[in-house]
């Protein structure tokens, strides 16, 4: 790609969720497209390239979150914007047997993590004139209930985002900080592939018969960090290959 064509992004950008899978996907996307990619996540930062600067984060800790925002920040000046990339799902527990722990374990990483993410690194947006924050729902979150999984807590927490997004926009948006969401479909992941018995029913439930590619979804990404989606706020871009018109 010719310099002069790439998009152009925020200097730096966070990819929370990053070791694997499309986190990894959109991570390598960005570092190509020429922005300094700062890699977070829970275990696994063994594999990211040498070129994205790994870090250890807990989710679920506010605590974890402002101390990698810190460390970010004491690595390079300039303003961060923010992938959330991470998400867990409950392994295909029906709801009226699902243990309130685990309802509790999706969510806390689902929608608590992103709103601390946010939060942490919005305030240095916010700080430094804006920047852009894009946060990874699912078309399983308001489009489709997938079958024949049962993942009501999955579902639930991934609606929850794209509410979190819309009102994060009316908020930061005036001061600077676009805030969108990207629902994917069923993309070609490590996780779905340990899902080998679904797959036939996954893709006819998809228009076009496929799944995703980890780099669509990162392709889509760095189209809306970039200035060419600077008019997208508070926007959830469907991605499902047509799942939802079945």
């Amino acid at each position: 790609m010719n310099t002069s064509q790439r998009p152009t992004y925020c200097r730096r950008v966070a990819v929370i969720g990053a070791s694997g899978g499309i986190g990894l996907a959109i991570a390598e996307r960005l570092h190509n497209d020429g922005a300094q990619v700062y890699g977070l996540d829970f275990k696994g930062l063994e594999n990211l390239p040498d070129s994205i600067t790994g870090l250890s984060i807990d989710m679920t800790s506010p605590e974890s979150i402002v101390a990698a925002v810190q460390e970010i920040y004491r690595l390079g000046d300039g303003p961060v914007d923010l992938v959330n990339c991470a998400g867990i799902v409950e392994d295909d527990v029906a709801a009226i047997d699902m243990p309130v722990e685990q309802f509790d374990a999706v969510f806390a990483v689902n929608i608590r993590g992103v709103f601390l993410s946010c939060q942490a690194f919005g305030r240095e947006l916010i700080s430094r004139g804006g920047g852009a924050i894009v946060n990874i729902a699912s078309m399983s979150g308001n489009h489709v209930v997938n079958f024949p999984q049962k993942q009501s807590a999955y579902n639930s927490s991934k609606a929850a985002v794209v509410a979190l997004t819309r009102s994060l926009a009316v908020e930061w948006g005036p001061l600077g900080v676009r805030v969108n969401a990207l629902s994917p479909g069923y993309v070609d992941t490590p996780l779905n592939a340990l899902k080998q018995h679904m797959h036939e029913t996954w893709k006819k439930d998809t228009v076009i018969g496929r799944f995703a590619l980890p780099s669509e979804v990162a392709a889509t990404v760095a189209f809306l960090l970039s200035e060419d989606a600077g008019y997208f706020v508070g926007s959830e871009l469907l991605m499902d290959g047509g799942s939802s018109l079945r």
